[in-house]
């Protein structure tokens, strides 16, 4: 769940065009496992492995100014 500013439709969470949610992208797009980006969520592949889905999660969390929690399915 992103934070109530970047939640927002207008803003277009992290498709922003905000500098600190383009370099999000760019590191999120460097794991391996990571299939595509919507304004609010981030598609894994099936078969990503546990510790990487951690990996992502713990980067997400630290991201506070953008990121509220952290769900996965």
């Amino acid at each position: 769940m992103l934070q109530a500013e970047w939640g927002r439709a207008d803003s277009h969470g992290l498709l922003a065009g905000d500098p600190r949610v383009r370099t999000l992208r760019k590191v999120l797009v460097t794991y391996p496992a990571v299939r595509y980006i919507l304004p609010d969520r981030i598609s894994l592949e099936a078969t990503v492995d546990a510790r990487t889905v951690e990996s992502v999660i713990t980067f997400l969390q630290r991201q506070h100014w953008l990121v509220k929690s952290v769900t996965t399915e």
